[in-house]
């Protein structure tokens, strides 16, 4: 079973038991968060379950996650120049992240 959930403006495919890296999320490690923006819900077909899609949103489906770590990526380098005109500018990045194991999805 599988289930596409939105948060952070982008959207995600996840299963029972995989680990995530979304938009930093408020929490700290260990805590249990929710995500009710499920889009959509597939089940086993061998079970003859079909596959849920929501309009926009599935009704009543959840899916349950850990937060695994809060941290930042490595930084990115900016660097804009522009050929004899003597402008150089250099800047830097490193986006927060949060790093999600799925514990379960309920349609």
């Amino acid at each position: 079973m599988y289930a596409v959930i939105q948060t952070g403006g982008k959207q995600y495919r996840v299963k029972e038991g995989d680990t995530v890296r979304v938009e930093k999320l408020a929490g700290n490690v260990g805590d249990a968060v929710t995500f009710d923006r499920v889009l959509m819900v597939k089940g086993d077909p061998a079970k003859g379950n079909v596959p849920k899609i929501g309009t926009p949103l599935v009704e009543g489906a959840s899916v349950a996650a850990e937060i695994k770590t809060q941290d930042k990526l490595p930084k990115i380098i900016i660097f804009k120049m522009k050929r004899r005109k003597n402008y150089r500018r250099k800047n830097g990045h490193r986006q927060h992240y949060t790093e999600l194991k799925i514990t379960g999805i309920s349609a």
